[in-house]
């Protein structure tokens, strides 16, 4: 069965059957090489759980006025922060086409210059699709995938793309959620390393904790850098490292030396696992008594 009217392994049902016949496609069916996708759309079985598969689906069920947005848009350029399901599909306020499992349905309208091709979908720009999720999403996800974002800009180029992502924010009709775009821009730098770290730099703000220098670098005496802390507060010498990512995998005995040569040169080293991204309350409770340390009440 020679397949050419899909996308990513999607199938419009009904074109299908002109180009195949209803027997093939029903055999198809039957020996479990389609599936349904919806009533209207079938997508290769292999291929069902691919998130180009199931955004190609989606766009072949919305129509041609149909756009990818938001976790969708936003992961199809790169961010891999962003949730890969549900699809989420922005239509036109004409459109009544209802969410369903596995689709979320926003209604909207947008200039055709806002919308990109990419690996064959239409795909709304990536600074309205971050300024949607800045808006909607949870805060955690949205700002981890700002930060991605921004790092994948040159260096030089970072504050004008945040510039672009805070126009698409005023830009939106709905201004619901505004305020937690403006401030969460505000935090970005793209210098975060993973979605973890942007998930606890969002959880210590929300924790009512100063906001941290990400990615601080220690210099020695000869000018090189000897170090670089996952976040610090220079002016008061706390540093807090986390331990929940790779880097950190079997290199306990070098962060040990580390962090007692740090300690040494008069820094505070407070520690954080992945636990504390699920419940901080351990983690800001010891960086209060760091900055007490100091003299200092967050």
């Amino acid at each position: 069965m020679h397949m050419n009217s899909g996308l990513h392994g999607a199938h419009i049902k009904r074109v299908l059957v002109e180009k195949t016949g209803r027997c093939e496609v029903r055999s198809k069916l039957n020996e479990g090489y389609l599936v349904h996708f919806t009533k209207q759309v079938l997508v290769e079985r292999r291929r069902a759980a691919d998130l180009l598969t199931r955004a190609a689906a989606t766009i072949l069920l919305a129509g041609p006025d149909a756009v990818l947005t938001s976790h969708t848009a936003v992961r199809l350029y790169g961010c891999d922060a962003a949730d890969d399901a549900p699809i989420h599909v922005l239509l036109p306020y004409r459109r009544r086409l209802r969410s369903r499992p596995g689709i979320v349905v926003h209604h909207s309208g947008w200039e055709p210059e806002q919308v990109e091709e990419l690996h064959g979908l239409p795909v709304l720009s990536l600074g309205h699709s971050l300024a949607d999720m800045l808006c909607r999403a949870r805060s955690a996800t949205a700002f981890a995938c700002l930060e991605q974002a921004l790092a994948m800009q040159p260096e030089d180029v970072r504050p004008r793309f945040r510039g672009l992502v805070a126009e698409c924010v005023l830009a939106r009709a709905d201004k619901r959620g505004l305020r937690r775009a403006t401030t969460l821009l505000e935090l970005a730098t793209g210098l975060t390393e993973s979605p973890a770290e942007s998930w606890m730099m969002v959880r210590l703000i929300d924790a009512g904790i100063p906001e941290p220098v990400p990615q601080f670098a220690i210099v020695g005496m000869d000018g090189r850098e000897r170090y670089r802390l996952d976040f610090a507060w220079p002016d008061v010498r706390i540093a807090l490292e986390y331990d929940g990512y790779a880097a950190h995998e079997g290199r306990e005995c070098h962060d040990l030396a580390r962090e007692e040569d740090l300690v040494r040169r008069g820094w505070i080293v407070v520690r954080a696992t992945a636990a504390d991204l699920k419940d901080p309350t351990r983690l800001t409770a010891e960086l209060r008594q760091a900055f007490l340390r100091r003299h200092i009440a967050v």
